[in-house]
């Protein structure tokens, strides 16, 4: 049975008067229009909805069953247009968010916070991972936008995507580093290629992608065969591992700073210039943002710059 919406819109609000000519004034149509569109679609039902009686209206069991149906359906309906409504003019609803996992687990939750402070009409979802798990997140709409980092090299430098628009927010200091005890067993002084490459090392991936993208930075080529002793899951496992002796791994330095300042961890070439990891804002392309992601995103800038934990890193004027 194909039956007309508008229709049953009319009938909806028929049967919660239970009077044509108040059904046509919230309506804005005449009594006539009503009455028509009723008629039509008891023709199209093959049914009474209603019986007169003493010039008043008097729904028929179908005509209750029917607005049981659509008092549910025409209700969320509403409301739902009201809440699209309300996002698309003021910041509300639900914010699907992307980050990495110690930049989103260490930083964003101070952001959000204050933010909802201001906007309680918005929820969050925060998603945690690796660069690739993101950018697929955001090509899906399944999140609304991603802050997503990448490893630069000479010769692979930080560049666009196809389907994203990327704004660099953020640079962090990316740094080989190990602990003072294994420095000085290990390595003694000498920062050359060959006795940092002969050495043991903690990785995150397992193809030790961040140490050789490291390797290419300082000395212009690849290792050879790495020791990896330990392959690990996260950033704080890396740190753990080298505050245990286990040998060098890659780490963010403001992560790590007070066991730098102390000397208990040491940045391996720390004279040198280091890699820069940058931290982007990544949108699907031609996506039109809601009111509640342009808030958001100028209040992380605003938030940022004032952020004591957050000036530890480099930001990117926006």
């Amino acid at each position: 049975m194909n039956v007309d919406f508008n229709r049953l819109r009319i009938f909806y609000y028929i049967h919660s008067s239970l009077s044509i000519t108040a059904a046509a004034d919230q309506l804005h149509i005449t009594p006539s229009a009503v009455s028509q569109q009723l008629k039509k679609l008891e023709e199209e039902m093959d049914t009474r909805l209603f019986i007169r009686l003493h010039k008043r209206l008097v729904p028929t069991a179908t005509g209750v069953r029917l607005f049981q149906l659509v008092k549910p359906l025409l209700t969320d309906l509403d409301t739902g247009l009201k809440a699209i409504r309300e996002e698309l003019s003021e910041p509300a609803g639900l914010l699907r968010i992307g980050a990495p996992m110690e930049f989103g687990s260490r930083y964003l939750p101070h952001i959000i916070a204050s933010f909802c402070n201001r906007y309680p009409k918005v929820k969050f979802t925060l998603e945690l991972g690796r660069p690739g798990a993101l950018l697929g997140k955001v090509n899906r709409a399944e999140v609304d936008f991603a802050f997503v980092d990448t490893f630069p090299t000479r010769s692979q430098p930080y560049g666009s995507y196809q389907n994203f628009t990327i704004s660099p927010i953020i640079e962090e200091q990316v740094v080989l580093a190990c602990s003072r005890t294994y420095f000085n067993s290990h390595i003694a002084g000498d920062e050359s290629c060959k006795r940092l490459e002969s050495g043991q090392f903690i990785s995150q991936q397992p193809d030790a992608r961040a140490i050789t993208n490291w390797f290419l930075h300082h000395f212009g080529k690849p290792p050879g065969q790495l020791d990896i002793v330990v392959q690990v899951e996260n950033h704080q496992a890396v740190l753990s591992s080298i505050r245990h002796n286990l040998g060098m791994g890659i780490i963010v330095s403001h992560l790590a700073w007070d066991d730098i300042r102390s000397g208990t961890i040491v940045i391996i070439r720390g004279e040198s210039e280091q890699t820069k990891n940058r931290i982007s804002l990544v949108q699907l392309r031609d996506k039109i943002p809601s009111a509640a992601e342009k808030t958001f995103i100028a209040h992380f800038n605003v938030v940022a710059t004032k952020s004591k934990t957050l000036q530890q890193l480099k930001l990117i004027p926006q």
